[in-house]
């Protein structure tokens, strides 16, 4: 982190701290820092807030064991903010809720929106170049084709040990039934909707 939290800027120290799920990307809560909880949360990478009920330090989790492991800091432009995200063990909020905002702390699939949406753009381009463009153009044989060639190669990399070449042949699966969904004129929304249905 190139700069340091400004807590001069308040009359009592206190910086809100924004918590943020590393992996789901859910706001799972606020608190407030003053520098020597800032610090203490750097040094031992677990979120420590200043109490102003308690007026003391207080290690998120102190009590329930429900710590929050810090994975990144990141300061606002005013540097009078704080965002850490983090990875937490076991819920957030003192109710037992995943948040304090009282959310399930799930997966976003905003980012597969995306994709998709970037998907229809190129298939509407028309650019040679574009290779999803060019899948578009050769029509539906080629774009099953693809898939089921990825799909061959997700599972033989499943039997090895390579878990880099494995990942990665599960995205290139996914990003190739993402075109073959859109070639049918579906979304990957219309497929979970089904497996919504199905879920007892």
């Amino acid at each position: 982190m190139n700069n340091e939290p400004d807590f001069t800027k308040t009359v009592d120290g206190l910086l809100p701290a924004i918590i943020q799920d590393d992996h789901t990307g859910k706001v799972l809560m606020q608190g407030y820092m003053n520098k020597e909880s800032f610090q203490k949360t750097l040094d031992e990478k677990v979120v420590w807030f200043y109490s102003r009920s308690k007026q003391r330090l207080w290690k998120k989790g102190e009590t329930s064991g429900n710590e929050l492991q810090v994975c990144s800091v990141r300061l606002d432009c005013d540097l009078d903010s704080i965002l850490f995200k983090v990875i937490p063990l076991g819920p957030v909020c003192h109710t037992g809720a995943d948040t304090c905002f009282n959310e399930i702390n799930t997966v976003s699939y905003d980012w597969i929106k995306h994709l998709e949406a970037i998907i229809e753009q190129r298939q509407k381009s028309g650019d040679s170049k574009s290779y999803v463009a060019s899948l578009f153009e050769k029509g539906i044989n080629k774009i099953a084709q693809k898939v089921g060639e990825e799909a061959v190669e997700v599972v033989i990399e499943a039997k090895d040990d390579n878990e880099e070449l494995f990942l990665n042949e599960s995205a290139d699966l996914l990003f190739h039934y993402l075109i073959l969904l859109k070639a049918k004129g579906y979304e990957l929304k219309d497929v979970l909707g089904i497996l919504k249905l199905r879920e007892k």
